[in-house]
């Protein structure tokens, strides 16, 4: 059985993850971008971590595609891979949820992905 501190290590990391996600997808998005118009670094690149970006973006697609039941998904897409915060009595009402559902799927949502993306 885990923790409840290991709950929180876990989904500190994940959270951690699928915000660093929103800036990968773009950083990504850029470098196709770049490549395509033939540049080669337009700004100075202190890490060389393209493939290991790429194969995260990747991962954490197919682990929210794949692991996820639609309403896990739409929890975790709108609470942490949206532009604007969103609290949880808003995401809740607009699911359809109700405040017990809503927090029984949360967590199950960080527990698969976690799991999908070897975090557990």
């Amino acid at each position: 059985m885990v923790t409840d501190v290991k709950e929180k290590e876990i989904q500190e990391t994940l959270i951690k993850e699928l915000k660093d996600y929103r800036a990968l997808k773009v950083k990504l998005e850029n470098l196709k971008e770049r490549r395509e118009a033939g540049v080669i670094d337009p700004f100075p690149s202190l890490l060389n971590s393209d493939i290991l970006d790429e194969l995260k973006v990747k991962q954490i697609e197919r682990g929210l595609k794949e692991s996820l039941d639609p309403i896990e998904r739409g929890i975790i897409e709108l609470k942490y891979l949206n532009h604007r915060e969103i609290n949880d009595i808003e995401i809740f009402m607009s699911l359809g949820l109700k405040k017990g559902k809503y927090y029984a799927k949360k967590n199950e949502a960080i527990r698969r992905l976690s799991k999908a993306l070897g975090i557990i």
